[in-house]
């Protein structure tokens, strides 16, 4: 049997959270600088900019992940492409062009750990099963996920909402029940969730600052005013619209 102490608190790192088979490592400070690099790790520690680890344990269930995400693996784990042939294969590479993700998503199987390779973004556990029939995501959020959760290309409803809502015309979503891992480019502290609980709800916001949505909702580009006049008068132009029941994680800043 393996042994490792990479879940060891140490006086440079430690374990910040963790949910269904996956922890996350946190750098709080680099001890391993010279003169010329000391003065803006010490200043990056005070300003949370942190290198940050994903510990994937793999046992009863498998693990899938971006391409390339994999540092090291200790154990009895194995690899799988996930594509079961040359039709498989096309209808991938299509969900990859249009999300702009990678075409294969290795599958681990086994027993043993996987570390992902270190970022500094931050990441977002998310139970997929609070999510409804799925959880909508920005292109690139996607970093991992236990092989429970389902994972498809939606389109969006109107074209409009495409071309004018700053987003593309497709995006993956998650679905099923497990943990998924996503790679945010702002702690969770200071996500706004938003939840709408009557069909009647609406939520409208300037600028693609939604990095994630209920499959459920409807997601629409419309103007601010009813005439092209009043928005250009009230300096807002076009706004993205969700209507429906469901919820919106939502980027305030950055």
């Amino acid at each position: 049997m393996i042994s490792t102490n990479i879940m060891d608190k140490t006086s440079c790192r430690k374990v910040v959270d963790s949910a269904g088979c996956f922890s996350l490592l946190e750098y709080h400070h680099d001890i391993s600088v010279n003169k010329t690099t000391a003065e803006t790790e010490y200043y990056a520690s005070l300003m949370n900019v942190h290198k940050r680890q994903v510990i994937c344990e793999v046992g009863e269930k498998g693990i899938i992940m971006q391409a390339g995400a994999m540092q090291w693996i200790a154990g009895d784990v194995s690899v799988a492409t996930g594509i079961k042939g040359a039709g498989d294969l096309m209808k991938k590479a299509f969900g990859a062009k249009v999300t702009g993700e990678t075409i294969v998503k290795p599958h681990y199987t086994g027993d043993g750990i996987i570390v992902l390779e270190p970022t500094y973004k931050h990441i977002l556990f998310e139970d997929i099963s609070k999510w409804g029939e799925g959880m909508v995501i920005e292109d690139s959020l996607f970093l991992a996920c236990e092989d429970t959760v389902n994972m498809s290309v939606v389109a969006r409803s109107t074209l409009s909402s495409a071309a004018l809502g700053g987003e593309g015309l497709f995006n993956n979503c998650l679905s099923g029940k497990g943990i998924a891992v996503l790679e945010s480019r702002v702690p969770r502290d200071e996500l706004i969730v938003m939840e709408m609980t009557e069909p009647q709800d609406v939520i409208k916001i300037d600028g693609n600052m939604a990095i994630a949505w209920s499959k459920s909702l409807q997601f629409t580009v419309e103007r601010t005013t009813k005439s092209l006049i009043g928005s250009a008068a009230s300096g807002e132009g076009l706004v993205n619209v969700y209507r429906g029941v469901g919820k919106i994680l939502m980027v305030p800043v950055g």
